[in-house]
């Protein structure tokens, strides 16, 4: 969730506003055409879905991808892929965050501060550095936003659940335990008013990070959301990746439809 109007050189936009193996493919879910019919989407917006049953798989396997797997803009949905690779660099260098950078990164996922994202981007090295971190974590179709302009990073909603997976999963990562429970706690921390999108499909628990971002060149919104939720008994990684919207409580109902609509139906497999 991009939350303050970010000025940046070289684009204008307005910024308002969680390892699988990198060979994981997507499952089939709905069809596109299907999938947009069930969530009522409107003509202007696209929106793709990805769920993984952890109870059922808990390698980081297969994800279910309801629509086009293409890439979306991240907005602020990065800020967890940013902290990820902030404590791998620090890992890398056998130290622990700084008191600063700490501060830091509990504002950036639990409020959505874009001051501490901002400075942990330059830490770890902008997109390169990311780059780097994501090929350790198994990402594969992400691609870190140009210069400052980490909340144009682009990603894929299967790419995103391999992110989920590293923080979540049991298999292997790179990430250590005291890392992996640092990202997740913060995620089950979320400021008011900021804890809408895949926790709409929870019944008994969830841990997110929501991403929005107002585009200038056409007024219309990407509106995110990704986290880990339990329902039904189950622990369900979910990724939930949309643009074109026409406002953001537009882009917030149809985030929430697609999420409860795809892990509905990925419960009934």
């Amino acid at each position: 969730m991009l939350n303050r109007t970010l000025s940046v050189v070289a684009t204008v936009v307005t910024l308002l506003a969680g390892a699988a193996p990198a060979a994981m493919a997507a499952e089939a879910g709905s069809g596109t055409t299907d999938f947009r019919t069930a969530v009522r989407a409107p003509d202007t917006a696209r929106v793709t879905a990805a769920v993984l049953d952890l109870d059922l798989d808990r390698t980081g396997g297969t994800p279910a991808v309801y629509g086009d797997d293409n890439p979306y803009d991240t907005a602020s949905i990065v800020k967890v892929d940013i902290l990820a690779a902030m404590l791998l660099h620090a890992r890398d260098h056998r130290r622990d965050l700084t008191a600063r950078e700490n501060a830091e990164a509990q504002v950036m996922i639990r409020n959505s501060d874009n001051t501490a994202a901002t400075a942990l981007w330059r830490a770890i090295g902008q997109a390169p550095g990311l780059a780097s971190a994501n090929k350790r974590l198994g990402l594969v179709s992400t691609r870190g936003g140009p210069g400052g302009l980490w909340g144009l990073t682009r990603t894929t909603a299967t790419d995103q659940i391999r992110l989920l997976g590293a923080v979540f999963g049991t298999g292997p990562t790179p990430l250590d335990a005291a890392s992996r429970n640092r990202i997740g706690t913060l995620m089950t921390q979320i400021s008011t008013g900021q804890s809408w999108g895949v926790s709409a499909a929870a019944d008994s628990g969830w841990a997110l990070k929501n991403g929005w971002l107002m585009r200038t060149t056409t007024g219309r919104w990407d509106i995110n959301s990704i986290g880990r939720i339990t329902t039904g008994g189950h622990h369900y990684l979910v990724a939930v990746l949309s643009n074109g919207n026409a406002s953001m409580p537009a882009g917030v109902n149809l985030v929430e439809r697609a999420v409860r609509t795809a892990v509905s139906e990925t419960a009934a497999r």
